[in-house]
């Protein structure tokens, strides 16, 4: 039922911004206010026999735009070689919604949905940028690590108050109805 609720409330958020003109009423349920982190096109390689991109690539680009997160927070590569530290992902939900073809311009976007001093909980979103539409999202959960255990660690207080920082940005936002999705097979009766 929550699911549900969450996806009402951001229904209405986006018909109150279409009301003040905020947003154009043909994309008022593909645009997003999250931080964009990456913008890139799908490349011949990535196109599998559905003449689709592969699954795999849609992952490789969540992680790509996690490098990228990564550096804007300052845990950077560098920061990573000098301290020791490191990130892993724990766990990932990706959601497949709209195939993307070859030479499709994509943009991906990040929430900051929780964080501690070991830990972040991000959701992602891929859009195809002309068309406007979702076309898959990755739930991430993400432990710092000294590398030397290695064992989760703390981050740096200034990395700390990046992140608070970006949570707070999407804090006013609904969440996704894909945020906290749960797999299985629906029976129906």
């Amino acid at each position: 039922m929550d699911k549900y609720i969450q996806f009402i409330l951001r229904l209405l958020f986006y018909l109150k911004h279409l009301q003040e003109e905020k947003i154009d009423y043909a994309t008022c349920m593909t645009k997003t206010e999250l931080r964009k982190i990456n913008d890139l096109k799908v490349l011949p390689e990535w196109i599998d026999h559905n003449q689709h991109m592969n699954v795999a690539y849609y992952v490789l680009i969540f992680d790509q735009s996690l490098d990228e997160l990564l550096d804007h927070i300052e845990l950077t590569r560098e920061y990573r070689k000098q301290s020791g530290n490191t990130v892993f992902v724990l766990e990932t939900h990706v959601c497949y919604l709209q195939e993307v073809k070859e030479g499709d311009p994509l943009e991906v976007y990040v929430r900051v949905v929780d964080c501690d001093e070991k830990r972040i909980h991000l959701f992602l979103e891929m859009y195809h940028r002309d068309d406007g539409f979702l076309s898959a999202t990755s739930e991430q959960m993400i432990l710092h690590i000294d590398a030397s255990g290695p064992k989760a660690a703390p981050m740096p207080n200034h990395i700390q108050e990046n992140l608070a920082r970006l949570k707070a940005e999407a804090e006013h936002l609904p969440a996704s109805p894909h945020q906290g999705a749960q797999i299985g097979i629906r029976r129906k009766g």
